[in-house]
């Protein structure tokens, strides 16, 4: 089984402007593929450094010397580098969301395709679960959870029937909870709707917001002038985040201007929004929604 098909690996990988005695990462390892081509254009001084929270990740270490992956949530990148001597880096790449193996194997119940227990954590040593969040959280939390990360208008009464019926006995698997809010998935729009849910539900368990959030704040520290940043997006709350954070350095308001009405921001963006193209797509359908936005230290 192919763990995970890279989208948008040239075009990712050409955005880091790679210097081959450079230092580079690539926080969202995977299957290795868009480190593989990072360290097919470094020399023999360059360096490669990858995280990846997934156990399942650590099996396609690659054999190089100029590489090392670091077993962590890439939220602790800051601290995990210094533990590795380096303070600052020129480049990194960021493919954000779940992996095509993560999708696939179905006892890891991220895909809305399987039958299975409600899991979704990324880090499988996390004890917050989906089974957790659905059987655990009060009503006003999973609202929230299903308004903020599924953006479900619905919302409000999924949380009261998940609460209604997890009283007469637990919502152990993908399909129970499917059978509780079937009210809500009409045939014609089944899946997106799943997908919504699925959605809202995964970012809770991994608190992919939070992270996100904690890990672009420790970019422009970490970045040598002129270093890049090169990310992928799959969904809108995401790449809000991103996108203003290259614009101004904030993820919300606008940053203090002078008496002059000027500002200062870290960041500068690179070129416009990349997408796909339709061979890509029709050759990886998960590259759809693939959202890359490039960006350089100031």
């Amino acid at each position: 089984m192919e763990y995970h098909n890279p989208v948008l690996l040239k075009e990712t990988v050409d955005g880091l402007n790679i210097n081959p005695d450079g230092i580079y990462v690539d926080v969202t390892f995977g299957g290795g593929g868009h480190s593989k081509e990072i360290l097919k254009r470094l020399g023999d001084k360059g360096r490669l450094f990858a995280f990846d929270q997934d156990q399942d990740a650590l099996e396609n270490v690659i054999d190089d010397s100029r590489f090392v992956l670091i077993n962590e949530n890439f939220r602790f990148i800051k601290r995990f580098l210094r533990f590795h001597g380096v303070r600052q880096v020129d480049g990194i790449l960021a493919d954000f969301g779940v992996s095509s193996h993560q999708f696939d194997v179905a006892e890891r119940g991220f895909s809305t395709r399987f039958e299975a227990n409600l899991d979704m954590r990324m880090n499988q040593q996390n004890n917050l679960s989906a089974f957790h969040v659905v059987n655990k959280y009060d009503e006003e939390q999973l609202k929230q959870v299903f308004l903020q990360y599924g953006e479900l208008r619905a919302a409000p009464a999924m949380a009261r029937l998940i609460v209604e019926s997890r009283e007469v006995e637990p919502i152990v698997t993908s399909e129970q909870l499917k059978k509780v809010l079937s009210r809500f998935l009409p045939p014609r729009h089944e899946n997106k709707v799943l997908a919504q849910i699925y959605q809202a539900i995964r970012i809770e368990v991994n608190q992919e917001i939070e992270a996100l959030k904690e890990f672009l704040l420790q970019t422009p520290e970490i970045l040598k002038e002129h270093g890049r940043l090169s990310f992928i997006s799959y969904h809108s709350l995401e790449d809000r985040l991103v996108k203003r954070f290259i614009r101004n350095g904030l993820f919300e308001g606008e940053p203090e201007r002078d008496m002059y009405g000027n500002f200062e921001v870290p960041l500068k963006k690179v070129g416009g929004l990349i997408v796909p193209s339709k061979a890509e797509i029709n050759a990886n359908s998960r590259a759809r929604s693939a959202k890359l936005r490039i960006a350089e230290k100031i």
